[in-house]
């Protein structure tokens, strides 16, 4: 493997081993971590059992798999020998499966063996191997020839380019479009390393990764970035409920977290509120600014220890943060940054480490990526925002027409976000440009920003706001545990009381929205909606379900 210092896997790679061999890489939480070498090791193992399937530069390899180091090393083997990996999150419904693998025309997919029934009548032409990724052993296959044997080593010295493809990304996004991102190394290379100058990262840090994999945020700022400083990174192995996440805090003491608003959110509603409100005195005191800014300062430094006591940087992306959680993290010293970029853009492309930020913004443009708003609005200044940068997609596979649509001649991609800027360059994401309403006189309608009202009242978990036959409506789902919580004691008559109540605070919330919003952008309507909203990987809202 070549290291001419290019922004490819290999290059990047043998670097950290020729520093940090001998320090921890990976692991799961409760076991031995591997090593830089023995990762080297595995990878170079897995490159000969790849080569005897016939696996060629170019080839697809699909990963469907839950996170665990061998998943990361199934990775780089791919992309080291020039290979193209098509990492898939583990919720994808098997036709979403069946549609990726027939489209990227995979050759092999690794699988891990409680998402293996997802394959069970799955029929793909091009794919020839499905592999258990736990041990590297094929699956409906038994031949002495093609086994997986960790004491060979590929010495074959592949050219991997910094612009060859490495990977392709299907986005399940919120329009119901999933389409085959195309990265090439330096698309998510160059975005790890200029991504890691926001916040100093060495080889003591300790990751804790609770996010997928397969996603492209949570691959190239906690996977890549930690493999380039020689940092190690802690997998919890199962599904990140609470009780598990406590436990790997105390024992991993992590000092990165890259995060999605939800589970910050759900820290902040369901501990740090509760215990002031369990108390008249905090409750009355809670709404004291200068109260409030010191209880907040109490909870904290109580969220710290909860999460180890050594965290020095907790990323946050994927959608916008709560403001009330936001400020609460603010006053409470937590030592969180928020980030902005797209799965087409590797994916980084604004960002600041937690002593520069600012309140309800993700930041400036990254090091390297420039940003502009397109066709600002003359009065808000809000318009659509184009980035341009090394970590652009090469375009969507097999789809030139739509990567014409979001690619200029000169290298600007529309990201369909709106936002604006301050002096400082910081920029402010105020929605999706699909989902901007036009009211009736005109006016541009941010259905996220009357949304962030409607989250900060009480009870209320999420919502949408939707335009149906020309009105604004707000469809909401409550916390029903919470309010059956208050009236259990009542047995029989507690669903009538829940859903009483349930239409008392509709009434109560229509007029603390519209209170709170501009004249057209009011609602006309709120409707209780039973059930979580569906979501994509980053728990973003699944719009275009509920028009």
């Amino acid at each position: 493997m070549e290291n001419n210092n290019k922004f490819t896997f290999p290059s990047l790679f043998e670097n950290t081993v020729q520093k940090f061999g001998n320090c921890n890489a990976m692991a799961l939480v409760g076991q031995k971590p591997f090593t830089y070498n023995e990762v080297d090791a595995t990878i170079k193992s897995l490159m000969v059992f790849y080569e005897k399937l016939g696996i060629e530069p170019g080839d697809k390899v699909a990963l469907l798999s839950t996170n665990m180091p061998n998943w990361g090393m199934a990775y780089y083997a791919t992309v080291f020998m020039g290979a193209v990996v098509v990492p898939m999150l583990p919720d994808f419904s098997v036709g979403e499966i069946e549609n990726i693998l027939k489209h990227s025309e995979a050759k092999a997919i690794l699988v891990s063996k409680g998402l293996l029934p997802k394959l069970g009548k799955i029929e793909a032409e091009s794919l020839q191997y499905k592999i258990a990724i736990e041990d590297y052993s094929l699956i409906e296959k038994d031949s002495a020839d093609f086994k997986f044997d960790s004491s060979l080593q590929s010495n074959t010295r592949y050219t991997v380019e910094e612009n060859d493809l490495a990977a392709i990304i299907y986005t399940s996004g919120t329009t119901g479009n999933s389409k085959g991102v195309m990265l090439s190394h330096k698309n998510i290379c160059s975005n790890a390393a200029r991504s890691k100058t926001i916040h100093p990262i060495d080889e003591t840090d300790r990751f804790l990764s609770i996010l997928p994999l397969s996603h492209t945020y949570e691959n190239t700022l906690g996977y890549v970035i930690p493999m380039i400083a020689g940092a190690c990174i802690y997998y919890l192995g199962k599904t990140p409920v609470p009780s598990l996440l406590i436990s790997a805090f105390k024992e991993v003491k992590p000092t990165v977290m890259f995060s999605v608003p939800l589970i910050i959110e759900k820290i902040y509603q369901g501990k740090v509120l509760p215990s002031i409100n369990s108390k008249a005195i905090t409750r009355v005191l809670y709404k004291v600014p200068f109260f409030r800014k010191r209880l907040n300062g109490i909870a904290g430094k109580k969220l710290m220890q909860t999460f180890g006591g050594e965290l020095t940087f907790f990323g946050i992306g994927g959608a916008k943060l709560n403001s009330n959680v936001e400020r609460f993290l603010r006053e409470a010293k937590f030592p969180y940054a928020i980030g902005y970029g797209l799965t087409e853009t590797a994916p980084l492309l604004a960002g600041i480490g937690p002593s520069k930020t600012k309140f309800q913004s993700t930041g400036p443009a990254l090091m390297g990526v420039e940003l502009k708003i397109h066709n600002p609005d003359p009065v808000t200044q809000i318009g659509e925002v184009w980035a341009k940068g090394d970590n652009v997609m090469l375009g969507y596979y097999k789809e030139p027409e739509k990567t014409k649509e979001v690619l200029t001649e000169d290298g600007w991609f529309k990201t369909g976000d709106l936002a604006k800027m301050d002096k400082d360059n910081y920029l402010y994401i105020e929605g999706r440009l699909k989902n901007m309403i036009v009211g009736a006189s005109g006016e541009n309608i941010y259905p996220e920003e009357i949304e962030s009202v409607i989250n900060n009242f009480k009870h209320v978990v999420e919502s949408i706001v939707v335009e149906k036959k020309g009105k604004l409506v707000a469809m909401v789902h409550f916390n029903y545990e919470e309010l059956e919580q208050q009236y259990k004691h009542l047995k029989k008559e507690v669903e009538d009381y829940v859903d009483h109540t349930v239409d008392e605070l509709i009434e109560e919330l229509q007029v603390y929205v519209n209170s709170r919003v501009n004249k057209f952008s009011q609602v006309q309507m709120v409707v209780a909606h039973v059930d979580p909203f569906q979501k994509t990987a980053t728990h973003k809202i699944k719009r275009f379900l509920y028009h």
